[in-house]
């Protein structure tokens, strides 16, 4: 194999190994979109300078509890989106019920 393919490939490779939007499903990449546009810049970025931060969302449901400490379940995740919690502003109204269930599947892929 000619080493200029090798130099292609390899990082071809190494980066197929992580969760790319081709393989979520079409749920899932519709959450990823909520998730993007309306949390990452929190949750993620921290753009408003909040102080405590944030809590990370990465890996939510490969805990037992959420950070707030509540039971790491589908319905808490939409208990707290829809009614705020603590500097988190409720997002009832905001999102439909589809949306809704679209940002759960999403947080389970654990936000790669």
């Amino acid at each position: 194999m000619n080493p200029r393919t090798l130099f292609i490939l390899i990082p071809a490779l190494i980066f197929t190994g992580c969760r790319s939007h081709s393989q979520l499903t079409p749920q899932q990449a519709g959450g990823q979109h909520l998730y993007q546009e309306r949390c990452a810049h929190c949750h993620e970025e921290n753009d408003l300078a909040l102080k405590p931060p944030p809590p990370n969302l990465s890996n939510l449901f490969r805990r037992s509890t959420l950070p707030s400490g509540a039971p790491a379940t589908d319905a808490q995740i939409i208990q707290t989106v829809l009614g705020g919690k603590g500097k988190m502003p409720s997002f009832a109204g905001r999102f439909t019920q589809e949306q809704m269930d679209a940002l759960v599947a999403y947080l389970h892929t654990g936000i790669q």
